[in-house]
């Protein structure tokens, strides 16, 4: 009855109070609802009574327990409290998450143990020296270290870097190198030696100055953008490779969540990501949330509808990415984007001036990647891979002006004037963008989908022979220019050292362990990838004798460095060979001398 009663008081108020059979209903419910407002004041007042006898009570004991103690002490106290907490909300909100953190806090205090510490450290030493010695590069006879006490004449510096190209044993030019270098055409190289004959002073930082290589890197991002199918509204910047471009997106990124009041800004991305995007939460202060992949190496859609939270900031999609050359299902991957209204960024660095062209060289893709899927807000591609340009030009774009706002940096109160850069680097070489502008406009349209056929017919071509070949297999299902290569039965870096003895040079992967190659027009010269299917199978049956022999050299190295759990240890060996690079001693005086991370 009650129930009812409710409704017929809704019904009351919702016209105007006419019969008397109304009014009397009205005055009815009026008293009722007097008194139940009545019982439920007298009932908060109740509950603040309690409420304060509890707080007098906890006050009395607190003031007693504390009766006897110093005004200084309770200060201290009060600090110490305070400090702890506060320690306790940034232990609790620091980047890494609380287990990653407890494993390298446990890692690095095993390593301070008296015993223990000293017997890791000389495995550790032992194992850099290791790292020094694999590196065929530091064989390069004596180095100059101080300026000559007299200049050379142009044709003794010449002849001094004709050595200095000889150097190396790998030739590139025999089609053994796994991307590197895409193309190597002589009409290009040629041309591009003439263009930076040209540009070789210019300087895209002074735009008045040098107002072609503006026009040229403007007509260069507005190229990229159509072949991206960017509306009106996209734009760009060109930058100094994928890493770059990669960062300016995540920057992007960052700077809009700080606006929208995400304190720690997250990135979604696959394990298979770039690494850049790792080193772009580094420089930015941001996280990286790994999102699994499925057992065909694509993101795991679900797994990152899961990690979706209040501070995520971006999520990411490769095509593809570079371990095994698999493309994302950026379609499934928008569809979150627009629902959670997160900015979606396609690495396209490395395949992006492929995929643009796979239709009309012959291979249409089943999914889209581009600025016609909807939520797809910024793509990154590289022009100085498949776009065949001189290395260090890449290009960010974005589907809206909205986002390149943020890229930009401006400083208004610098003393020499108001300073304003639109990508990490102030002066850039005018060179680079004039060559890339170059390239572009000689290969034209059918230039790029002539390449592009030739590579992905290479690619199909290899793919199929190789799946054909017992004890190793192709992971997942490549779309574009990378094949990798995992075997179940026996150590795939076995493999690969014994390709490199026959000059063939494939990086190596991990987690899980593999070999992979990415296809250029090197590759599609005539015999050379028969000549790496014949390697490969001579080489599997020779292993498959003994599959449980050990892997020796640097394939030891890596397969040993995936089974480290303390991954600080592979960090100190990557230092020395970052340090190697810049080293100017023969290995020989480097083991004498000792590295400066041996200490």
């Amino acid at each position: 009855m009650e129930g009812s009663d409710a409704h017929i008081w809704l019904v009351v108020r919702l016209r105007p109070l006419s019969g008397p059979n109304d009014r009397s209903a009205a005055a009815k419910y009026d008293c009722r609802y007097g008194i139940v407002w009545e019982e439920t004041l007298d009932a908060l007042i109740s509950y603040k009574e309690i409420f304060l006898q509890y707080l007098n009570k906890a006050r009395s004991l607190v003031n007693e327990k504390f009766a006897g103690t110093e005004p200084s002490q309770l200060i201290a106290l009060t600090v110490a409290a305070t400090l702890l907490v506060v320690w306790l909300y940034t232990f609790i909100t620091e980047l890494d998450d609380i287990k990653s953190r407890t494993k390298k806090w446990f890692f690095r205090t095993v390593r301070k143990l008296p015993i223990i510490g000293p017997l890791i450290r000389e495995k550790l030493n032992k194992a850099l020296d290791d790292v020094v010695s694999f590196l065929p590069f530091l064989n390069n006879g004596k180095y100059v270290r101080t300026l000559p006490a007299k200049g050379l004449s142009q044709p003794e510096v010449l002849q001094k870097l004709k050595e200095y190209h000889s150097a190396g044993k790998v030739r590139w030019e025999d089609g053994k190198v796994s991307g590197a270098v895409y193309s190597g055409e002589d009409r290009l190289t040629t041309l591009l030696v003439k263009v930076y004959e040209e540009f070789a002073w210019s300087n895209p930082l002074h735009p008045d100055v040098f107002p072609g290589v503006r026009k040229m890197e403007a007509e260069i991002v507005r190229m990229t953008c159509a072949l991206f199918h960017g509306g009106p509204s996209s734009c760009g910047a060109m930058t100094s490779g994928g890493t770059e471009s990669i960062l300016m997106a995540c920057k992007v990124y960052r700077d809009m969540a700080y606006e929208k009041g995400i304190k720690h800004p997250e990135i979604l991305a696959p394990l298979s990501a770039h690494a850049a995007f790792y080193k772009a939460a580094h420089y930015f202060r941001m996280k990286v949330v790994h999102i699994p992949l499925t057992k065909n190496m694509q993101v795991d859609v679900k797994a990152m509808k899961r990690a979706i939270s209040k501070n995520t900031a971006m999520l990411v999609c490769s095509a593809p990415q570079y371990p095994h050359g698999i493309i994302d299902p950026i379609e499934e991957v928008a569809e979150l984007a627009v629902k959670y209204q997160i900015p979606l960024h396609v690495d396209a660095c490395l395949g992006g001036f492929l995929i643009v062209f796979m239709e009309k060289a012959g291979f249409p893709l089943k999914c889209q990647f581009d600025f016609r899927v909807k939520g797809v807000t910024s793509i990154s591609a590289d022009t100085h891979k498949y776009g065949y340009a001189p290395k260090g030009s890449s290009v960010i774009m974005y589907s809206e002006k909205k986002y390149r706002y943020f890229q930009f940096f401006v400083s208004t109160d610098w003393q020499g004037g108001i300073y304003a850069s639109p990508t990490m680097a102030g002066s850039r070489p005018g060179g680079i963008i004039a060559g890339c502008w170059a390239t572009m406009m000689l290969l034209g349209e059918d230039g790029y989908v002539d390449a592009t056929r030739k590579i992905i017919s290479t690619s199909r071509f290899i793919e199929s022979e190789l799946r054909k070949i017992d004890h190793i297999s192709v992971a997942g299902n490549p779309q574009l220019s990378v094949i990798a290569l995992v075997s179940d039965e026996f150590d795939i870096f076995r493999l690969g050292n014994m390709l490199s003895s026959r000059g063939w040079n494939l990086p190596t992967l991990q987690y899980p362990s593999g070999l992979h190659i990415s296809l250029t027009l090197l590759h599609t010269k005539p015999g050379v990838a028969e000549q790496l299917l014949k390697d490969i199978r001579e080489f599997v049956a020779e292993i498959m004798k003994d599959p449980k022999a050990k892997t020796t050299g640097v394939g030891a190295i890596y397969g040993l460095a995936q089974a480290i759990p303390d991954r600080s240890i592979i960090t100190d060996i990557s230092h020395v060979y970052l340090d190697a690079l810049y080293t100017t001693e023969s290995p020989a005086d480097q083991l004498r001398n000792g590295s400066p991370q041996h200490h």
